[in-house]
């Protein structure tokens, strides 16, 4: 025993000479780290030897940083982040708090190199003496060192050897801190520090930590939550407030503790800790929240998240993308208009509440920008499905967090008429249609590859069995008549239709190809409301389609600035996307719509209806914006059509385009452009389009232009062929579509 501790002298006696000696250079005490002698083994040239202590540099990634998200007006409405942090200067750090976690944390740390001489000396003494690490007396320099390394593992094993009491670690601290001391200011190494430790209840960071604690900035600290905060850092697992009483208790212990070393090292007085220290903990326990499910506008929230993550620009991988979202320290500017978004939000509630089983959603895009101005649904978002809410993005499709969509119906006539005047049709052409249409072979309708997709064993007929008669571009349109759109779609040919479609930037909501069969112009293909909305703003832009765009600028933690402009092409001629929008500003006032009515602009649209109103739509577009309405039953709407349901208030039969979704989208409009100046649709050019160039319209039809419509989507209902087209059961009959 005598030996063994004349070895345990002769080596700290060996340590502290090479303390004091090297003191001056910046290498004090790595003898901190050193454990306790064992043996007489230790000689003074070992010692040096198994140091071999040299400034070494110390990687420094960026820290975490949370991500906000901001509206196109700039205010807050979302946050993302790994680590709930904000990194602030020093000199938005109040002098009271700097000095409060100097005095707890290194006193003598404006004095000292990367080292303290004493509280080295004073560690190593107990670490000698009981066996084992067991006291740090580390800088506020090696602290910060400790949290870069700890910060930057990956693994739960990189990070448990980033705190492991091991003399390899303590040295590897020491070498980085010699280097950060010659890299650094003690300013920035203090502001360094504040900015990454970690204080409790999950923020990160004296910004984030003030906010959460107290409701306040870091610069507005006083003394007694300077001294919370500063006491927090120590443990701040053993003192969380956010765990119970006794964490709180011990929190309060602390910081009394530092406000007794405050008053000792005379930076207050003994007059002024004394009645701190009479004060309540003041915790305010801010919320942080974070992701989209706390978002106030969440469906627009993951539409934007989704962006990122699958965009390969923000990454090569989606974990890098997701780490550049989350852990960026991004300010990502929208295009969500807060105004537009409450005036949906208010229109659909109107109609659909939150505790009904179907569900409308709503998106509102601009014209000849594409920027996504609001996206909204009656159900709130989140998990809870016995609160009724939607887990899944049901505004948008698949790639952007949603689910497979509802068939569009109607809308997609829209493609069709489009297609007509293309080819050269004009306004008074058109067609004998019976009540029902039948394909006169295979051959009747070819797909894009060339293959026939006709098929003349099925039927498609009108709504309510409206009868046939003559029908022309614009009161075929009007009346929303099924068989002539079929007749017209056979005319112009499916794959010019389908190829219309795709120009207009139309595609299936769960991200599969286009289904290609001749019932395509009835809108058998699963949408969202995103996709059909910007379909329309392609004519409300006389033309020209512009993909959905939901970011316009990226300020990243460095201030760089990355600006994201409209991506756009001209789909169709302008005068072709005038002359289709002078028919379908007639759905208002001589169709499906005339029920409704306009919104005192000029206005233009097309209402959509399912068999038996298992889903329905509406999509319209003024000049300055568009909007599509849909609503259906998550459950699937073949085994829960509309008709029989619940919704706002009241049972309903039927349901049409024209039921709910029109109203929906005009309550929204009226509210939306609201102080917006009116812009007026371009008269067509007549005498490319009036009149007709092939069968004209006799003197007197045979019936009206309604197809036996009443009060919903004349003519909307024709059967599809039975090809699986949205059969959510699995049944493989004829299924009846708008």
């Amino acid at each position: 025993m005598q030996a063994q501790g004349k070895a345990q002298a002769t080596a700290l006696g060996t340590v502290l000479r090479l303390i004091a000696a090297a003191g001056a250079a910046g290498v004090l005490a790595a003898a901190i780290a050193l454990p306790a002698v064992g043996g007489a083994g230790i000689t003074v040239k070992s010692v040096k030897e198994e140091l071999n202590i040299a400034p070494e540099d110390l990687d420094e990634p960026p820290l975490p940083e949370k991500t906000t998200l901001l509206d196109a007006g700039g205010k807050q409405i979302a946050q993302f982040y790994f680590q709930n942090r904000e990194s602030v200067p020093l000199d938005k750090i109040s002098p009271i708090m700097r000095k409060a976690i100097v005095a707890i944390e290194d006193f003598r740390f404006y004095e000292h190199g990367a080292l303290d001489l004493e509280g080295t000396s004073r560690a190593l003494i107990k670490n000698l003496t009981t066996g084992g690490v067991t006291q740090g007396g580390s800088s506020i320099t090696q602290q910060y060192v400790k949290q870069v390394i700890f910060n930057k593992a990956e693994t739960e094993e990189d990070k448990a050897a980033a705190i492991a009491p091991t003399l390899s670690r303590k040295l590897n601290e020491i070498r980085y801190a010699m280097a950060i001391e010659k890299k650094y200011s003690k300013d920035e190494i203090l502001n360094r520090y504040l900015n990454i430790a970690y204080f409790g209840a999950g923020s990160y960071g004296i910004e984030a930590a003030s906010k959460r604690f107290f409701g306040k900035h870091a610069s507005e600290l006083d003394l007694v939550q300077a001294a919370t905060l500063a006491g927090a850092v120590q443990n701040p697992n053993n003192t969380d407030p956010n765990l119970g009483k006794a964490y709180r208790d011990r929190l309060i212990t602390r910081r009394n503790t530092v406000l007794d070393r405050m008053a000792e090292l005379k930076i207050i007085t003994l007059e002024e800790a004394a009645k701190a220290k009479t004060k309540k903990l003041g915790y305010k326990d801010k919320p942080i929240p974070g992701g989209c499910e706390e978002s106030e506008f969440p469906y627009f929230c993951l539409y934007v998240q989704n962006e990122i993550l699958h965009d390969e620009q923000f990454g090569k991988s989606e974990k890098t993308r997701r780490e550049f979202l989350n852990r960026g320290g991004l300010t990502i500017k929208t295009t969500l208009n807060r105004d537009m978004q409450k005036a949906a939000e208010k229109a659909i509630k109107k109609y659909v509440h939150t505790g009904d089983k179907p569900v409308a959603s709503e998106a509102l895009v601009e014209p000849g920008t594409g920027a996504i101005r609001a996206m909204a649904a009656s159900r709130k978002f989140g998990t809870n499905h016995k609160k009724n809410e939607m887990s899944f993005n049901v505004v948008a499709d698949a790639l952007h967090g949603g689910g497979t969509g509802f068939q569009a119906g109607s809308t997609f006539k829209m493609f069709t008429l489009v297609t007509a005047l293309k080819e050269g049709m004009k306004f008074g052409d058109g067609f004998n249609t019976g009540a029902t249409f039948q394909a006169n072979g295979y051959s009747d309708f070819k797909n894009c590859k060339g293959e026939n997709v006709g098929d003349p064993t099925t039927a498609q007929g009108n709504s309510e069995g409206g009868a046939g008669g003559f029908r022309t571009l614009e009161t075929g349109t009007w009346g929303s008549v099924n068989t002539f759109f079929m007749t017209l779609e056979r005319k112009v040919g499916l794959c010019d239709v389908v190829k219309t479609a795709k120009d207009f930037g139309i595609k299936r909501a769960d991200g599969q190809k286009l289904r290609e069969f001749q019932t395509f112009t009835l809108g058998f293909n699963e949408m969202d409301p995103v996709t059909v909305a910007s379909a329309y703003a392609t004519l409300g832009a006389r033309g020209k389609y512009c993909a959905p765009m939901a970011i316009t600028e990226i300020v990243d933690r460095f201030g760089k600035v990355t600006a994201f402009k409209p991506e756009c092409k001209q789909a169709v001629e302008e005068e072709i996307a005038d002359a289709a929008t002078n028919i379908l500003e007639g759905v208002f006032t001589k169709g499906t719509m005339r029920g409704v009515g306009g919104i005192g602009r000029d206005a233009a649209g097309k209402t959509g209806t399912g068999d038996q109103s298992r889903t329905v739509w509406f999509a319209g577009f003024t000049p300055d914006l568009a909007g599509a309405v849909s609503l259906g039953d998550p459950r699937g709407p073949v085994r829960y059509p509309l008709g029989g349901q619940v919704m706002g208030g009241r049972t309903y039969g039927s349901v049409f385009g024209a039921t709910i979704p029109g109203p929906i989208w005009k309550d929204t409009m009226l509210g939306a452009l609201k102080g917006v100046s009116a812009t007026s649709f371009v008269a067509p050019d007549m005498s490319r389009f009036g009149g007709c160039t092939q069968q004209c319209a006799p003197k007197r039809p045979a019936r009206d232009d309604r197809g036996g419509d009443r009060g919903g989507d004349g003519g909307d209902h024709g059967r599809g062929n039975g090809r699986g087209h949205g059969n959510d059961d699995g049944g493989g009959g004829p299924i009846i579509i708008d």
